[in-house]
């Protein structure tokens, strides 16, 4: 298939299986060309209601897997195919250390859980106590007042059969350095593409942090 094979956002947990388990059917998927500011274009595939269907019937992706399916936001698509890309690369580090029962968590998921603690609260949801408290309890953390959110979080069992997850970060040459900041000091694992690196790296060693910026 020429271009790259992705997956938007709202397809949740589809890079599990896309391409593994005999899915791609057409009925199945749907594929669209999007622009792409590197190659021009690229073509992407994602889930149609009846895909989606099929997995959640069957529970191909485990129970606790949200599934998604259709181009929600044809314009994010592109960043969001390379999270496909990103899952991939993190999940293979995590199964070469022993790491079994991966489980995707994207950003829309985690915010829709954090903004929902926090506005049972009610005023007092603006409070540092009310924001240190919520964001423990999604195992986040408080950056300047804001509870900033990874790209991606993948949980996973470990050879010792504990839960654990890491949470990935694509960035970009886009990123200001405040929000870039922001990301490093949330814990985050960041990801970037090759081309952005050495950039990325030049906007932290200008706010004298450090942190490991891995590339795509």
């Amino acid at each position: 298939m020429p271009g790259d094979v992705g997956v938007d956002r709202v397809c949740g947990g589809l890079a599990l299986l896309l391409g593994e388990d005999g899915l791609l059917l057409e009925q199945r998927r749907q594929m669209k060309s999007i622009p792409h500011e590197r190659k021009g274009s690229r073509q992407l595939l994602t889930l149609t209601k009846s895909g989606h269907r099929f997995l959640t019937t069957n529970r191909i992706a485990g129970k606790d897997q949200a599934l998604y399916f259709g181009f929600a936001k044809p314009r994010e698509a592109d960043h969001d195919a390379d999270l496909y890309r990103l899952y991939q690369k993190a999940a293979d580090k995590i199964e070469r250390g022993g790491g079994r029962n991966l489980r995707v968590v994207l950003d829309y998921e985690l915010k829709k859980r954090v903004y929902h603690d926090l506005a049972k609260l009610g005023p007092d949801r603006a409070s540092a106590e009310s924001k240190r408290t919520v964001a423990e309890r999604h195992e986040l953390q408080v950056v300047r007042g804001k509870i900033p959110l990874p790209d991606v979080r993948i949980e996973y069992d470990t050879l010792e059969g504990e839960r654990a997850r890491v949470d990935i970060e694509l960035a970009t040459t886009h990123y200001r350095g405040r929000h870039l900041a922001e990301k490093v000091r949330a814990g985050f694992s960041i990801y970037a593409h090759a081309n952005d690196v050495s950039n990325l790296r030049r906007v932290l060693d200008q706010r004298e942090l450090t942190a490991e910026i891995l590339s795509l």
